[in-house]
């Protein structure tokens, strides 16, 4: 995101503000977006979902077969899948996952919820 935001990519495609959420707290997503070089970034935003709402209204919660939600943090942790989303006037336009059978949270294979395969998805509608 910083690449593109400086390269003005973000810019170009018309957007407002990008907004990055997790099921996380809002300390730990501030310091997210200081660890990617972003803090003094205005058109990026760290969100925390702190109880998993939006997560679970968009239909997103991570879920590993035979491990709970989330194995490594244990079945009472909500997380949530890997996604990208173009939104227009609060209407959803454009809505990636990147998840496979053995990659469920999408973090070996992101491909699909990066800015140059969203890109094109975003101009098409555009047009």
């Amino acid at each position: 995101m910083k690449k593109a935001e400086i390269e003005g990519v973000l810019e170009d495609l018309g957007l407002d503000k990008v907004y990055v959420f997790c099921v996380n707290d809002g300390a730990v997503m501030t310091g997210w977006k200081k660890d990617q070089g972003l803090a003094g970034s205005e058109m990026i935003e760290f969100v925390a979902d702190t109880q998993a709402a939006l997560t679970e209204a968009l239909g997103i919660v991570l879920t590993t077969p035979g491990m709970g939600p989330c194995g490594v943090l244990g079945a009472h942790t909500k997380r949530s899948k890997r996604c990208a989303m173009y939104v227009v006037d609060g209407v959803i336009k454009v809505f990636q996952v990147a998840e496979a059978e053995d990659d469920p949270a999408g973090d070996a294979r992101p491909e699909a919820t990066l800015i140059e395969t969203m890109k094109p998805l975003m101009e098409a509608i555009k047009d």
